[in-house]
């Protein structure tokens, strides 16, 4: 098992899945990290050897934000959104989807549990 940037890397996995479980590097990051330290994407993490793993450290370190930084950074993005007042921020605010997404039927993710609203009661003659 492999520690990179706070992190625990399975060392069962192949190293181009392995890379994913540090937060802000997906699959096509993790192929261009493995390409410019010159290790095979197949190979195992537990297979890398002590100067592969610095390597990839270094790369990491040099060109991307993960972790810890990148989730301030969208946090802030959120807050400026919400400071500013703007629809996406409005929709931040209020729990619903940001982007687009109807929210007729789905949009549970955002919305939470339903909850049961009950219909009026008709008068009676």
């Amino acid at each position: 098992m492999a520690r990179i940037a706070g992190v625990d890397i399975p060392g069962q996995k192949r190293g181009e899945i392995g890379l994913t479980y540090i937060y802000g590097i997906g699959r096509s990051s993790s192929q261009k990290i493995l390409n410019r330290a010159e290790i095979s994407w197949d190979k195992k993490v537990d297979d890398w050897t002590v100067e592969e793993s610095n390597r990839i450290r270094s790369i990491i370190n040099e060109e991307f934000k993960i972790e810890g930084v990148l989730k301030s950074e969208v946090q802030m993005s959120i807050k400026r959104l919400l400071d500013i007042g703007c629809y996406r921020g409005l929709r931040h605010r209020k729990g619903l989807p940001v982007r687009g997404q109807r929210t007729k039927n789905n949009a549970r993710t955002r919305k939470g549990k339903r909850k049961t609203v009950a219909n009026k009661k008709t008068a009676l003659k």
